[in-house]
């Protein structure tokens, strides 16, 4: 072999071995931090193949500009997935999300988790705990909007509001 093909071979062997590793963040095994200039940012979404709210909120996130990949699981596929990532039953809903490195639990809004990507916080990810009334993917007839807090959530449980609708 050449040597400028071993040193490309080595060069794309470190970039793939820094990307794995800051994809592990907080010991979740995720995407990594970066996608290609111009492609979407891809969101795997764990949901029930049955739940109509959860089909709403992926149209909400591709609407907003990112790509869904939905990956539909029985209910306790989709328990050990929340459980394995960090999300307690004080944060959880009906669908959980992976976007690079970071956990979105529930209904957040595309606006909260465009933020999160920006601002890169230290946390494992965001929440909308239950399911809020008028959250993206939770419209009502009528129009009705519950108040709701998007919650940062870190290893150990820790939380904070990150955002309030």
């Amino acid at each position: 072999m050449k040597r400028p093909s071993i040193i490309l071979l080595s060069a794309f062997a470190l970039v793939f071995t820094l990307a794995g590793a800051s994809a592990a963040r907080d010991g979740a095994d995720l995407r990594p931090l970066s996608a290609p200039s111009g492609a979407k940012t891809v969101i795997q979404v764990y949901k029930s193949p049955t739940c109509g709210c959860c089909t709403s909120w992926v149209e909400h996130i591709r609407d907003s500009g990112f790509q869904a990949e939905v990956i539909d699981v029985t209910d306790e596929a989709l328990q050990q997935r929340k459980s394995k990532l960090g999300v307690g039953p004080r944060l959880a809903s009906c669908h959980t999300a992976i976007v690079n490195g970071y956990v979105v639990e529930g209904h957040v809004p595309a606006a909260d988790i465009k933020r999160m990507l920006s601002e890169k916080p230290a946390i494992i990810g965001i929440a909308a705990p239950g399911m809020p009334v008028g959250s993206p993917g939770m419209e009502v007839p009528g129009g009705r909007k519950d108040k709701y807090d998007v919650v940062a959530f870190s290893k150990g449980g820790a939380t904070r509001v990150f955002a309030s609708h």
